[in-house]
């Protein structure tokens, strides 16, 4: 498929009834009685607070993909893409079509349903699950390590969002998607099934650089047996990882999303026509890896106090909060002094004058404001 089909089967298959950072099974149990017309769903378990968790499974082809999102709650972003996706996929287009003859998909579209609700990337038991690949503490590891034997994957898919603050490299541009073959031993050696999860990596990144480019990093790969993704690799499945990071004014990740969607369909695409052998791994090494140079607002040249002549900057990270089933954005002052090597999505510049907090008081690390006052003018913190 060309960029530009895909782009235009996003809008026509987006599921439109899910949008910003908050979704639950209580959004996504409609759409999968609806979608169960058409393909099988199972409830494989459920949640330490007993909420059910379901596999989604269609296709007929010999090519096995495992895909599971939300393992951590508050990462939705990929969850959305999911559902576009197989919209997509029971459309009888011509290459959904041709996308089932050849794979058979299982998709596990929230694992952790507790921490969804509570918007958290933790569940219920205070777990964060992609450190219990081994132990399998939590009945959503259980499942998950279950669904992976029973399925017997060729493919991995782990699907999850990032932070604001990674950057590509060291550059002035955001991590926007970013992926990663994770490692399967310490020495990170660059194994056969890691050389073909590579090589699918490299298709993606091809594509999403005619529409993003300089915007696709490469996560840390250091090891972590404890993590799923490596646990998987290191069982030679080749595994992907697939971050839904920050794009320009998209706090709600609703553009992220369609990237997130082109790689789906560009990664489904390249396996169901490709016989993959980890030839074609080497591109991969040509994504820069995820630098940490970002703020979500940065105010330049400020002072303090009125008596100070020491010019600095004041380093802004937004914390997100739920209140009333909606993701409200809270600026925070991460960090005073200078920032010389960081980014922000929004700067400002103080011009050597006094900031303010809104009530004019003194700014200080870690206190809250929505609003600052600089040379007598009151300032949003959000983008307009």
């Amino acid at each position: 498929m060309q960029l530009e089909e895909i782009k235009s089967t996003f809008l026509k298959y987006k599921e439109t009834s899910l949008f910003h950072r908050y979704i639950t099974n209580n959004h996504i149990e409609p759409l999968i009685k609806n979608l169960s017309k058409f393909i099988k769903i199972n409830e494989i378990g459920k949640s330490v607070l007993k909420v059910p968790i379901y596999s989604l499974q269609i296709g007929d082809g010999n090519k096995r993909i495992l895909m599971w999102s939300q393992m951590h709650g508050n990462e939705s972003t990929t969850t959305k893409a999911i559902f576009d996706l197989l919209n997509t996929l029971i459309s009888n287009d011509e290459y959904a079509l041709k996308i089932l003859e050849k794979c058979s998909i299982t998709i596990i579209p929230i694992l952790n349903p507790d921490g969804a609700k509570a918007y958290t990337r933790i569940n219920a038991n205070e777990v964060d699950l992609n450190r219990d690949a081994q132990n399998l503490t939590q009945p959503e590891s259980r499942i998950l390590r279950t669904i992976f034997e029973e399925f017997k994957p060729h493919f991995c898919f782990n699907l999850h969002g990032q932070r604001t603050i990674f950057s590509v490299g060291n550059l002035n541009k955001p991590a926007t998607v970013s992926f990663l073959a994770p490692a399967q031993d310490q020495k990170c050696s660059i194994t056969p099934n890691r050389m073909i999860a590579m090589e699918v990596i490299s298709e993606m990144n091809k594509v999403l650089q005619l529409i993003i480019p300089g915007q696709v990093g490469v996560y840390d790969d250091t090891f972590n047996l404890n993590c799923v993704g490596d646990t998987f690799q290191s069982k030679n499945v080749p595994t992907i990882l697939f971050e839904a990071g920050h794009f320009e004014n998209d706090y709600s990740r609703d553009n992220t999303r369609e990237f997130i969607y082109i790689s789906y369909i560009t990664a489904l695409n390249y396996i169901s026509k490709s016989n993959i052998t980890g030839s074609y791994y080497k591109p991969y090494f040509n994504i820069p890896e995820n630098g940490k140079c970002f703020y979500d607002v940065i105010i330049r040249n400020t002072k303090l106090n009125n008596d100070s002549k020491t010019v600095t900057d004041i380093g802004f990270l937004f914390h997100e909060k739920l209140v009333d089933d909606k993701i409200l954005f809270v600026p925070k002052v991460d960090v005073i002094g200078k920032l010389d090597s960081f980014y922000g999505h929004k700067e400002i510049q103080a011009n050597n004058c006094l900031t303010l907090n809104e009530h004019a008081n003194k700014l200080e690390i870690g206190s809250e404001n929505v609003f600052v006052i600089i040379n007598n003018e009151k300032i949003s913190l959000f983008s307009k």
